[in-house]
């Protein structure tokens, strides 16, 4: 007899269906399972046939050819076991629930239970797209069903209760808990940094325009406080950015049984120096979500950046351009999305001190340690980061009323509303920050006067600016320009702008 169930896998970070058909007949007992499966689905016959057992079923001892379509994908991980066993007892007759227009996914233990899977969340948007009315899924993951409405969704625990199923609607599984947000109230705010009023302005551009920034300076003087308090001033994700932020979270297996609603807050991801290329960009044989993609609609924080190993720096080229990470393999190329803000922090000089020598502190680094140390960050890497800042140490220890105008709930006022302009401008373009805007665009959307076109040509000339660098500082412009309630940009504007890529000489 024959039978087919769909049930789907995650390639990267997007659900794929997958058609489970099962074929029993006569013959010598045996499986055969095809369509490209891979070592964890080929297994998935011996849990099959232990939890089929050991649920008051029996498995058929007849020949059974299971194919997994289609066959040019291959198929990884455990989220088909459930749709194998359910298509094994349909062509044997022992199941007469009707699994059409129904996904199942989910993975079986030998007695049985269903457990809660990796990417859910992702195979739930494609059972939507792809119009399936209901889903089966593990009892583990119904947290991650409420976060999308519009499915009608059935959470088991155990395979025999394919017999009987009940479904609800992902509303109606929404609590009360869920209708109020779970995100805790952030204690951090920028007031919480005596001074360094520049830095703060520095970090209010770059939420504003979505640009990438690193701050240099001696330790302790609050670098790493300072980025670490970019995420108050950054606006809430919409609904589906936040969708596209949770989706990747649920491949990555970084979904909590807490995460039941959609987080609007910007994800923040400071990983450490000794990270891995994999672990940075994403990889492996089967390709996982890095950070860069974990940071996707957020911020990507590297503390002391020299310290990363420049092979893994130089990986970041491609997605603060593209905005995405392409990984290639032998049978399949899988891309990932990455579009984030870069903050990083790094000193003058492997002893922090060159240039910011106090009567107690001295630099004692050689001039071959500095320019080694230096050289770790490359000439590309720091060209592709448009705010360039060196802080030293605040001239005071006592708050004052500059303190609380830099707060983080003034910035951030500041910071929606500059964005409410820049998306205003570019509702009919594919991108929507100052920080995106194509160089072909500039003279459309961030024109500059005759006297900044002089400024802009010195400072070319004096900084030994690249082009990249040039359209960067007009990018900035742009951005000040917004703050300021500006419709053009003016020569305070670009001269601002110009002190921003202090670093260009680094």
């Amino acid at each position: 007899m024959y039978t087919e169930v769909k049930s789907a896998i995650v390639v990267g970070v997007d659900g794929v269906g997958i058609t489970v058909e099962v074929d029993i007949s006569s013959g010598i007992p045996q499986i055969a399972v095809v369509g490209l499966p891979d070592s964890a689905v080929r297994e998935s016959v011996d849990r099959v046939r232990s939890a089929i057992r050991n649920s008051g079923f029996q498995f058929p001892l007849e020949r059974i050819t299971i194919n997994l379509a289609p066959a040019a994908i291959r198929k990884e991980g455990t989220s088909l076991d459930l749709a194998i066993a359910a298509g094994l007892l349909q062509a044997s007759g022992q199941l007469e629930t009707d699994l059409t227009q129904m996904l199942l996914i989910g993975e079986l233990s030998l007695d049985g239970t269903v457990r809660p899977i990796h990417g859910v969340l992702a195979m739930m948007q494609y059972a939507k797209q792809s119009g399936f009315s209901k889903m089966i899924l593990p009892a583990g993951n119904e947290h991650e069903a409420r976060m999308l409405s519009g499915m009608d969704i059935c959470s088991i625990t155990h395979l025999s209760e394919l017999k009987e199923l009940t479904f609800q609607t992902s509303e109606s599984l929404k609590t009360q808990s869920d209708l109020v947000s779970n995100e805790p109230t952030s204690m951090l705010d920028l007031t919480d940094i005596v001074g360094q009023q520049e830095a703060k302005r520095a970090l209010l551009i770059a939420a504003a325009g979505r640009h990438n920034i690193i701050v240099s300076g001696p330790p302790g003087v609050g670098k790493t406080m300072l980025m670490r308090r970019l995420p108050t001033i950054l606006p809430e994700l919409s609904e589906l950015e936040a969708l596209e932020v949770m989706k990747i979270y649920s491949v990555a297996g970084k979904l909590s049984l807490s995460d039941s609603t959609l987080k609007r807050q910007p994800p923040f991801r400071a990983p450490h120096h000794s990270i891995s290329t994999a672990g940075l960009i994403g990889g492996g044989g089967n390709p996982k979500p890095g950070e860069v993609t974990l940071s996707h609609h957020g911020v990507l924080f590297l503390d002391e950046l020299p310290e990363f190993s420049r092979q893994v720096l130089e990986l970041l080229r491609q997605p603060l351009e593209e905005r995405a990470v392409t990984i290639s393999r032998a049978r399949h190329h899988i891309t990932f999305p990455a579009s984030f803000m870069l903050a990083a922090s790094c000193n003058p000089c492997p002893c922090g001190y060159h240039g910011f020598a106090t009567e107690q502190t001295s630099c004692t680094c050689t001039h071959q340690m500095i320019q080694r140390y230096r050289s770790k960050l490359s000439g590309p890497l720091l060209d592709r980061i448009d705010i360039q800042l060196d802080i030293g140490r605040p001239q005071t220890l006592v708050h004052n009323t500059q303190d609380l105008a830099y707060s983080s709930k003034e910035l951030k006022a500041k910071v929606l509303k500059a964005i409410a302009i820049q998306q205003q401008r570019y509702h009919s373009e594919p991108y929507s920050y100052n920080s995106e805007l194509p160089s072909s665009a500039l003279k459309v959307y961030a024109p500059i006067p005759k006297e900044g076109a002089a400024l802009l040509e010195h400072a070319f000339n004096k900084l030994g600016l690249s082009m990249r660098g040039y359209n960067r500082i007009i990018k900035i412009a742009r951005t000040i320009a917004d703050i300021e309630g500006n419709d053009s940009i003016q020569l305070p504007h670009i001269a601002e702008a110009i002190q921003y890529r202090k670093l260009d000489l680094f």
